[in-house]
């Protein structure tokens, strides 16, 4: 299995930026699909992005599209998940996820397809 501990959480001003950082350990991290997702306040946990093997294709929802940029360094173990032009309804705790899928895809897949987690990072925009 796969380790993940995630850093890079904080207060933001609305339209600044912030970047997290998703440290794997364990199994050979390019083994494994990589995403980012989060759980706001009264809301249900959501994927926002995802990233295949080697980083060559991604996936966003369409809330962060255009915004946020996940991408990752099989050498480093490491997945990160640029967010700029922050918004108030960003506020959440994000969460890395990774799912082990020789050659998977970098679609969005639902929570629960998810086999390993990192504690999770606050974020908080403030408007």
């Amino acid at each position: 299995q796969v380790q993940l501990v995630e850093s890079g959480g904080g207060l933001v001003q609305a339209g600044g930026s912030l970047r997290l950082s998703c440290a794997g350990s364990g199994r050979t991290f390019s083994n494994y699909v990589m995403a980012w997702l989060r759980q706001g306040p009264g809301k249900e946990r959501e994927t926002v992005a995802s990233i295949n093997w080697s980083g060559g294709t991604t996936d966003y929802a369409d809330s962060v599209k255009g915004r946020f940029t996940i991408s990752r360094d099989n050498a480093k173990n490491t997945a990160y998940l640029q967010m700029n032009s922050l918004k108030p309804e960003d506020t959440a705790v994000y969460y890395c996820a990774a799912v082990r899928v020789l050659g998977g895809t970098s679609r969005l897949r639902p929570p629960n397809q998810y086999d390993y987690w990192g504690q999770g990072t606050q974020v908080t925009v403030s408007s």
